[in-house]
């Protein structure tokens, strides 16, 4: 804005004349000098000195807009993007339609949670036709950990949508539309990325997955700015991010969790006195998770939405969105998928949404079986 040039803001053709003349080229070399300056540099009166001032600094500076006017512009922007319906009532209904398009979903949570259910599920319903509220399209499933099961894909989806199931050929027509790449190393799954791209543009994708992108990049530190890792993330995260905005599909990824250090715990000077207490019980330093990776990709989702477990109850949380309150919805694995228990979310205040549990959940896994984990 301060390298505008006053050549092209409008001015009378005299006053923009003599502003040249004295090699005051831009707002900024304007603004920056008092009114008396300017009188005393360009030899004109105190009234063409306001006057051109007052223009220049409406050319420089944003208009300003009403809460009512930004209310109207989101509520038309969500409505050209559109959302992909996760099929969870309470889940869609806190995220005003379900996943955004244009937007990128992270789910975070501990192995076997329930991730690469909800992703496969999801990636069913960008296959299922509009008319039984599909994208009628294509998927691409970036499979990092080897964890997409073609068997349990069909069984997902003959559970959840019999009545496109039992048409003939159908499991095969809609298991075909999700392209599953499986990249064996950090660079090929740089290079599936930029492939992605112009699959977009040419099949009809109308969801990306990646599960998970702490894949090859789980050894990243946030403090160590040195790491190689971090800094190929930072490519990741720039180049997803575009990719989201400017193919206007939904881009869903997986984030493994780790165990919190005590450093980490202490977050407070007052609470460094106690960090002993918290040294000696292993149960809340375990019990408590953070998201594999750091802060910079924390920063870049446009919605986390949390998985985990608290006395073997597992729980979705959303945990970042600009538009739904913090709220967790308890939820069962089924042979459909992920079930809510209950449409009606809990809120929850204070940084507890930000945490990640992960109590009683061996006994609870073991309980449900490992068919339906991951």
């Amino acid at each position: 804005m301060a390298n505008k040039v006053i050549s092209q803001m409008g001015l009378p053709k005299s006053i923009a004349n003599i502003f040249a003349a004295r090699n005051i080229l831009t707002s900024k070399d304007a603004l920056s000098l008092t009114e008396f300056d300017l009188m005393e540099l360009l030899d004109v009166g105190m009234s063409d000195v306001n006057s051109a001032v007052t223009h220049i600094s409406e050319m420089t500076c944003p208009p300003y807009q009403t809460a009512f006017s930004l209310m109207k512009e989101h509520v038309q922007n969500e409505y050209l993007a559109g959302h992909l319906p996760t099929r969870l009532k309470g889940l869609d209904e806190a995220l005003c339609g379900g996943v955004p398009f244009g937007a990128l979903t992270e789910l975070v949570g501990p192995a076997g949670i329930g991730k690469t259910q909800f992703c496969m599920k999801l990636a069913l319903l960008a296959a299922l036709p509009t008319a039984c509220g599909g994208l009628n399209g294509r998927a691409i499933y970036i499979d990092v950990e080897s964890k997409f099961s073609s068997r349990r894909l069909i069984e997902i989806g003959a559970e959840s949508f019999p009545e496109v199931f039992q048409l003939e050929r159908m499991a095969q027509e809609m298991a075909g539309r999700i392209l599953v790449l499986r990249p064996t190393s950090f660079t090929e799954f740089t290079e599936s990325l930029q492939q992605v791209k112009l699959s977009i543009l040419q099949n009809q994708i109308k969801l990306l997955i990646i599960d998970s992108m702490a894949g090859f990049v789980s050894g990243e530190n946030d403090r160590d700015v040195k790491a190689p890792k971090q800094h190929s993330l930072g490519w990741h995260i720039s180049f997803i991010k575009s990719l989201a905005e400017v193919s206007r599909i939904p881009i869903i990824v997986t984030n493994q969790v780790r165990s919190q250090n005590c450093d980490e715990l202490v977050q407070y000077p007052f609470q460094a006195e106690n960090n002993h207490e918290i040294v000696k019980d292993p149960e809340r330093l375990n019990s408590h998770l953070v998201a594999a990776l750091g802060i910079h990709w924390a920063h870049a989702v446009t919605i986390r939405l949390v998985l985990e477990s608290d006395s073997g109850q597992r729980y979705i949380k959303v945990a970042k969105s600009p538009i739904s309150p913090p709220l967790a919805f308890p939820f069962i694995i089924t042979s459909s998928g992920i079930s809510l228990i209950s449409d009606n979310g809990i809120e929850v205040k204070g940084p507890e949404i930000h945490s990640i549990h992960c109590q009683g959940f061996d006994d609870f896994l073991t309980s449900v079986g490992p068919s339906y984990n991951g």
